[in-house]
């Protein structure tokens, strides 16, 4: 019945049913099969609207959304080269940063792409940098924030990982840590690619500015804190979760709409709508995956899946390998929202009894998903950066050959060096 199931699941989703349709009614079929009744779906979606976490999901998402809708972007790249352009490779540099920053806000690195991208370009080429480089540079950094907070598919990780029980207990405020010190490793290793690459390049160089650099943070003066109220609030541990997304998602709607009055009150329910109907999806998806979850684990298969593992893979290093070579081809054939729904809560049990710490795992996870994002045949920042720019996907794939490689280097030692994503337990 499982290999029927799995049939049925590919089957669909080539005729182009909607995830959460394929999901359900494989997870419908399963429990009747089981003669188990259906009302285990409802009490699962039940069970997940009870979340606490859960409402930090939307506020944060909201938040981002608004944000995108902005010229923050626009205030964000100008205060960072008013201060750092001057620097050698400022520029270059500046362009991993700013966008690891706008990613982690906005929760979509194609938003940062089409927000971010058009402005850095033409401005990289202009300042001398390689067209290729400048390309693959704008089109990989977008991606680099999701291990960042407060980035949703960090939060979801979070919360479908507390619904299984799996032993090891984890709060989302590490989790959120966990991430630091990776997401800086893979912009160091960047940098020191941008730094090597680019060494015969002549590039112009501007001088600081005071004046400019002082307007800059005049310009973005009341975004600016929103970082570190962020961390305070979380870390500090003033806040909860849910009650830091509430309040960023408030103060954002303020600024924007009565500071700033880049956005309407008039279009105001359209970004609400977009935000919420891109978060309904992944909620569906995640509510029918938990119910499907609960029919695999009654039909034994991460039992099954686990055994054939350890028939397979000896020891945790070879699992750890075997891993990213997995998530490396699902981050090729699935967008990261589905990855994590579907994937996750079969991964997790496995990794555990081979000695992987959850919170390690979900940046494990992540750092792939960065990376599917770049490949074929679904990557979808080629496909957004492919529109935006104008440019072939084989050329664009050109382009990011030399940083996914880097991003791979740097996932293999987050792979093998966990304290980078433990260091505070």
């Amino acid at each position: 019945m499982t290999f029927a199931l799995i049939l049925l699941l590919v089957a669909m989703l080539l005729l182009g049913t909607p995830l959460f349709a394929v999901i359900l009614a494989a997870t419908m079929l399963g429990f009747y099969s089981a003669d188990i009744d259906f009302t285990v779906i409802a009490a699962e979606l039940y069970r997940l609207a009870n979340t606490p976490l859960l409402v930090a999901l939307p506020l944060f998402t909201l938040a981002g959304y608004i944000l995108s809708e902005c010229n923050t972007s626009e205030r964000l790249l100008r205060l960072t080269k008013a201060w750092f352009g001057w620097m050698p490779f400022g520029l270059a540099i500046i362009s991993l940063l700013t966008c690891a920053v706008f990613t982690a806000f906005t929760g979509a690195s194609g938003v940062t792409i089409i927000a971010l991208g058009a402005l850095l370009l033409p401005v990289l080429i202009k300042e001398g940098y390689h067209a290729r480089y400048s390309l693959g540079l704008v089109t990989t950094s977008g991606s680099l924030g999701l291990l960042l907070p407060p980035s949703v598919p960090l939060i979801l990780y979070g919360i479908i990982v507390q619904q299984l029980d799996i032993g090891e207990k984890f709060t989302l405020p590490q989790l959120f840590l966990a991430g630091f010190l990776p997401c800086l490793l893979m912009i160091a290793l960047l940098m020191a690619w941008t730094i090597w690459g680019n060494r015969h390049v002549k590039l112009e160089k501007s001088a600081f500015d005071r004046g400019e650099a002082l307007a800059s943070i005049k310009a973005i003066a009341w975004e600016l804190p929103l970082p570190l109220f962020i961390m305070i609030g979380i870390f500090g541990g003033y806040l909860a979760v849910s009650e830091v997304a509430a309040a960023t998602a408030l103060y954002v709607l303020l600024i924007e709409v009565f500071i700033y009055r880049e956005i309407h009150l008039a279009g105001l329910g359209k970004i609400v709508g977009d935000a919420m109907q891109m978060l309904g999806g992944i909620l569906l998806i995640l509510g029918v995956s938990m119910a499907f979850t609960n029919y695999l684990i009654d039909a034994e298969v991460p039992m099954r899946l686990f055994e054939w593992v350890k028939q397979h893979v000896d020891d945790r290093l070879g699992f750890l390998l075997l891993l990213n070579l997995f998530l490396l081809v699902l981050g090729a054939i699935l967008d990261i929202f589905s990855a994590l729904v579907i994937v996750v809560p079969l991964i997790v049990p496995i990794a555990v009894s081979y000695g992987v710490h959850p919170i390690h795992l979900g940046i494990i996870f992540l750092a792939n998903m960065q990376i599917g994002y770049l490949t074929p045949p679904v990557g979808m920042n080629l496909f957004i950066a492919s529109y935006r720019f104008n440019k072939s996907i084989g050329e664009l794939y050109q382009a990011t050959l030399p940083f996914m490689l880097i991003l791979f280097i740097s996932v293999l030692i987050i792979t093998y060096m966990p304290w980078l994503s433990l260091w505070f337990l």
